[in-house]
C-alpha cells in the first residue's frame, strides 16, 4: 500500500514539474492556453491547425487501426506457435510422456539414428517410470533420472532387486532398462545405473499425464526447501490436509461472504467515506503529534540523566548514552519538521479532501445505476484464467517440441529446438505479458466507457438499458487498437523489468554489493515507471471514451488535465487509496473473524492456520479486484469532472453535466473563493464562472 502511494506521489511530482515546464519554458507562451495547445499535438510533434473541442459521446470513429492490425498479426503468430507445437507431436509427448531413448509411451515409434533402443513399440506400455524420481534438478526444474515406458506403476514398496524381478514377472512391467533381461535383474553389473534406486517407493499414475508419481510426497521435499520440515512431518501434513477437507464447506462459505462484503462495501462506501477520511486525517495528525512528543520527551529524559553523570570519567556506557541522546535529537528534529509539513499540507489541502469525499459519494451512485459494474472483475478474471491456462499448455508443448538429441554426457535422448525455432519461446513469453495487459486494459476501457456514458448523460432516465454492454460493443467496434497500443507500452516497460529481476535472482549471492544495488535500483525505477504509465494509460482510455480520439491524442489531453489539477490528483491518490486500503482490511478482518467463530464450533479440528490463511488470502484478492474497479470509477469521474468544469461554466448553452453532489461542491468552492476575495479587500462579489479554455479550480 505504501509503495503504491509512493508511486502515485512520484507521478504527481512529475506532473507538477511538467506543469512548471509547460508554463515557463515552452515556446507556446506562459498562459493557460499553452497547455491547451499542447493537448492538440500528436505523438510525433505535429499540431493541428485548430484547437479541437471536447464533444462527449457525439462523434465516434475507429482509433489506432494500425495497432489493431499489428496486434491481430501478433495473435496469429501465437496461434501458429500453438499449432506448430501440436502438429510436431509435442502434445502427445507431453500427455503420454516419453522415455530416455526417445520413445513416446503408448504408441509405435520410429527409429532415431544413433540411438540403439529407439523405435520400440510401446503400445502396451502407457506409463512413464523414473528410476530415481526424487533426484530433482531444482535450477532446471526437472527430474534428473532415466525414464522408461512401463505397463504398470509399482503399487507397493520394492526393497530388493529380487522384488523388482518378481514384480516384472507377475505384472509384465519391466522396471529396468530394455537391454537388461528380467532374469538378470539381481545380478547384472549395471543394475545400479539402469535399474531403479532401492527401495522403490509405491507410486500412482497422474490422472491425465501418465507419469508414475510416488505416493509419499515427502520424496519431493528438496524441491521446496522452505517446507522441508513441514512436509517431512507426515502426521502434521495429514492433519492439515484432513482439516482443510473437513472444513471445505466453511472455507467456501467464507469466500462467498468476502464476495458479498466487497459488493456491499462498494455500494455503501459513499455513506461512510466522510467518516473514513476524517478518521484517517485525525489518526495521522494524532500519530504525528504523539510520535514527535514522545521523541522530544525521550530526548529530554536522556539528556537530564546524562547531565547528572557529568564530572566523572567517561565510560563506554556514557559514550553510548551520549550517542543515543544525539540520535534522539536528530530523530526529534526530523519528526518535528515532518509534522509541521504534514499539518501545513492538511491545512492547504482540506478543500481538496472534500472533492475526494464527493467523488466517492458519486461513485457509489454509479454502482447503484450500473450494477453490472460489479460483475466486471468476474469477466476479467475468467478471461485471464482461460488465457493463462491455454498459454501454459502451449508453453508445456514447446518444452517437448524439437528434434531428438542424444546427450554426450548421459547418452539419453532429449528434445531440443535449434535455429530460429528456439526464439518461439521468447515470442510466446512476450505474448503472455502483452495479451494479459490487453485484457486488463479492456476492463479499464469498458468501465471508463460506462462511467463516461453515465456522467455525460444529462437525463439519467435516458441511459442505455445496459451501459456496460454498450461500452463493450463500442470498445470492440472502435477502440481495440487504442487498447492494444496502450498495453504494448506497458509491455515494453515490463519486459526489461522481468529480465532484470530474473538476472538478480540468478546471480543472488554471486554479484558484488554495488551490482546488486544497481540492479535493485533499475528494477525499482522500471516498476515506478510502469505504475505511472498505467495511471496515464487509464486516463488516456477515459479521454478516448469521451472524445473518441487516438491513444496519443488522448494521452496528451489527459496529461494536460492532470497537470492542471496536480494537487487534486495527489489528494485523490493518497487519501482515496488509503480509504480503499482500509476497506480491504475491513473485509479481510470481518471474514477472518467469522472464520474463527465458525471453526471454533468444529471441535474435531484444532489446526486453524491453513484454512484461515486460505480464507484471508482469497478475501484480500476479492476485495482488491472489486475495490480496484471502484478506484477506476473514481479516477474516471475525476477526469470527467475536470473536463466538465474546464469547458462549461453553467451558463445557457454551456450547462454542467455533473451530478448534484459535485454541483454543490463547485458552488461551495465559488462561495469560499468569493469570501476569501472579500476578506482580501475585494468588492465581495461572487467569483465569476470559469471561462472556456481556462484552468480548473485548484
Amino acid at each position: 500500500m505504501c509503495i503504491h502511494i509512493l508511486a502515485s506521489n512520484l507521478f504527481t511530482s512529475a506532473v507538477l514539474q511538467a506543469r512548471k515546464f509547460c508554463r515557463h519554458f515552452l515556446c507556446f507562451g506562459s498562459s493557460s492556453h499553452s497547455l491547451n495547445r499542447l493537448s492538440t499535438m500528436g505523438c510525433c510533434g505535429s499540431s493541428e491547425q485548430k484547437q479541437r473541442e471536447w464533444k462527449p459521446l457525439e462523434d465516434r470513429s475507429c482509433t489506432d487501426i494500425p495497432w489493431l492490425i499489428i496486434f491481430a498479426l501478433f495473435c496469429i503468430g501465437m496461434a501458429c506457435i500453438a499449432g506448430f507445437s501440436i502438429s510436431t507431436g509435442a502434445a502427445s509427448r507431453l500427455i503420454s510422456g516419453y522415455d530416455s531413448y526417445g520413445n513416446t509411451c503408448g504408441q509405435k515409434n520410429g527409429k532415431i539414428e544413433g540411438v540403439e533402443l529407439s523405435g520400440r513399440d510401446q503400445t502396451d506400455n502407457k506409463y512413464v517410470f523414473f528410476l530415481d524420481p526424487c533426484n530433482i534438478d531444482i535450477l532446471n526444474r526437472k527430474i534428473k533420472s532415466m525414464a522408461l515406458c512401463v505397463s504398470r506403476c509399482p503399487d507397493r514398496e520394492l526393497k530388493t532387486y529380487t522384488d523388482v524381478k518378481k514384480f516384472a514377472l507377475q505384472n509384465g512391467s519391466e522396471l529396468c532398462s530394455y537391454d537388461i533381461p528380467v532374469s538378470r535383474y539381481p545380478s547384472h553389473g549395471e543394475r545400479s545405473k539402469k535399474c531403479p534406486k532401492l527401495p522403490v517407493p509405491p507410486s500412482k499414475s497422474l490422472p491425465v499425464f501418465h507419469r508414475c508419481t510416488p505416493v509419499d510426497i515427502s520424496c519431493y521435499a528438496q524441491f521446496a526447501e522452505a517446507f522441508v520440515t513441514f512436509v517431512s512431518d507426515n502426521s502434521m501434513l495429514h492433519r492439515v490436509i484432513a482439516g482443510v477437507m473437513a472444513s471445505k464447506e466453511i472455507i467456501m462459505g467464507l469466500c462467498v461472504l468476502a464476495l458479498v462484503l466487497s459488493i456491499i462495501l462498494m455500494v455503501v462506501i459513499r455513506y461512510i467515506s466522510v467518516v473514513l477520511v476524517w478518521m484517517l486525517t485525525a489518526l495521522v495528525v494524532l500519530g504525528s503529534l504523539g510520535g514527535t512528543g514522545v521523541l522530544w520527551w525521550l530526548y529530554v529524559d536522556h539528556r537530564m540523566n546524562l547531565t547528572d553523570q557529568t564530572g566523572t570519567t567517561p565510560t563506554p556506557q556514557q559514550q553510548l548514552a551520549t550517542g543515543n541522546v544525539q540520535a534522539l535529537l536528530v530523530y526529534a528534529v526530523i519528526a518535528t519538521v515532518f509534522t509541521v509539513i504534514l499539518l501545513l499540507l492538511l491545512f492547504f489541502m482540506r478543500k481538496r479532501v472534500a472533492l475526494t469525499i464527493t467523488l466517492f459519494h458519486v461513485a457509489g451512485k454509479v454502482f447503484t445505476h450500473l450494477p453490472l459494474l460489479a460483475l466486471q472483475p468476474f469477466w476479467t478474471f475468467l478471461s485471464l484464467m482461460l488465457f493463462w491456462v491455454s498459454w501454459l499448455g502451449v508453453f508445456l508443448f514447446l518444452g517437448t517440441t524439437g528434434s531428438p538429441v542424444q546427450s554426450e554426457e548421459t547418452g539419453l535422448v532429449e528434445f531440443r529446438m535449434s535455429g530460429p525455432l528456439q526464439y518461439m519461446v521468447w515470442y510466446h513469453a512476450v505474448g503472455l505479458i502483452w495479451i494479459s495487459q490487453f485484457i486488463l486494459a479492456c476492463q479499464q476501457m469498458t468501465v471508463a466507457g460506462a462511467v463516461v456514458t453515465y456522467y455525460f448523460t444529462r437525463n439519467k432516465s435516458q441511459l442505455p438499458m445496459t451501459p456496460i454492454v454498450s461500452s463493450m460493443l463500442r470498445l470492440t467496434r472502435y477502440h481495440l487498437g487504442t487498447v492494444a497500443k496502450g498495453s504494448f507500452i506497458i509491455t515494453l516497460v515490463e519486459i526489461p523489468r522481468l529480465i532484470l529481476t530474473y538476472i538478480h535472482n540468478q546471480l543472488k549471492g554471486k554479484e558484488n554489493a554495488c551490482a546488486r544495488c544497481m540492479l535493485k535500483a533499475c528494477i525499482c525505477c522500471l516498476w515506478c515507471l510502469k505504475k505511472c504509465l498505467t495511471y496515464l494509460n487509464q486516463n488516456a482510455y477515459t479521454a478516448t471514451a469521451i472524445n473518441s480520439t487516438s491513444f496519443c491524442t488522448s494521452a496528451c489531453d489527459a496529461f494536460v488535465i492532470l497537470v492542471e489539477n496536480a494537487l487534486r490528483v495527489a489528494t485523490i491518490n493518497t487519501v482515496g487509496d488509503f480509504v480503499l486500503f482500509l476497506g480491504k482490511v475491513l473485509i479481510v478482518s470481518c471474514t477472518a473473524f467469522v472464520g474463527v467463530l465458525s471453526l471454533n464450533y468444529q471441535r474435531d479440528y484444532t489446526v486453524w492456520v491453513l484454512p484461515l490463511l486460505i480464507v484471508c488470502l482469497f478475501s484480500w484478492l476479492v476485495a482488491h479486484c472489486f475495490l480496484s474497479v471502484f478506484e477506476i470509477v473514481v479516477d474516471v469521474l475525476f477526469l470527467c469532472f475536470a473536463v466538465d468544469t474546464k469547458h462549461n461554466d453553467g451558463s445557457p448553452g454551456r450547462e454542467f453535466y455533473m451530478d448534484k453532489a459535485l454541483m454543490e461542491f463547485v458552488e461551495n468552492s465559488k462561495k469560499m473563493a468569493g469570501r476569501d476575495r472579500a476578506e482580501a479587500g475585494g468588492d465581495g462579489r461572487e467569483m465569476k464562472p470559469m471561462t472556456h479554455g481556462g484552468g480548473t479550480f485548484a
